[in-house]
């Protein structure tokens, strides 16, 4: 690898110009650090896909835009647990005395369709252990 570039690119999700930028400096594979707004997920997907550069984040949706794949935590699963909170907020709890949670629930979404345009083979170990796998 060259010096000063860096195989995995975390980036600012500011849209395809945010990609192109990181591709410019020698990524090899992207990371968004936030989640993007709906607006820039396309965006952010088909300009990697252009480039053929690899995209793992942490939001389901990403995956579904068209990135290679997402780990990170289930809303669904957050969703529910903030489900209990409210319960017991209404039922008397006060939020102060409630324990701060973190996410037990994550989810692996990779997206196969990307992985066949990046000329990618995905291990079947790798898949198997995939909540979702987009065909």
């Amino acid at each position: 690898m060259a010096r000063g570039r860096r195989a995995v690119w975390p980036f600012e999700t500011g849209g395809a110009g945010s990609v192109d930028a990181a591709h410019a400096q020698g990524a090899k594979t992207l990371q968004p650090i936030r989640p993007p707004s709906a607006t820039y997920r396309t965006r952010i997907a088909d300009a990697a896909s252009q480039l053929r550069l690899p995209t793992v984040a942490f939001s389901r949706e990403l995956a579904a835009a068209g990135i290679l794949m997402s780990y990170g935590p289930s809303i669904s699963g957050s969703f529910r647990r903030a489900a209990v909170f409210v319960d017991k907020i209404l039922k008397g709890a006060k939020p102060a005395d409630l324990p701060v949670e973190q996410p037990t629930t994550f989810e692996l979404i990779i997206n196969l369709k990307t992985a066949k345009a990046l000329g990618l083979t995905i291990p079947q170990t790798l898949l198997q252990r995939a909540d979702q796998v987009i065909q």
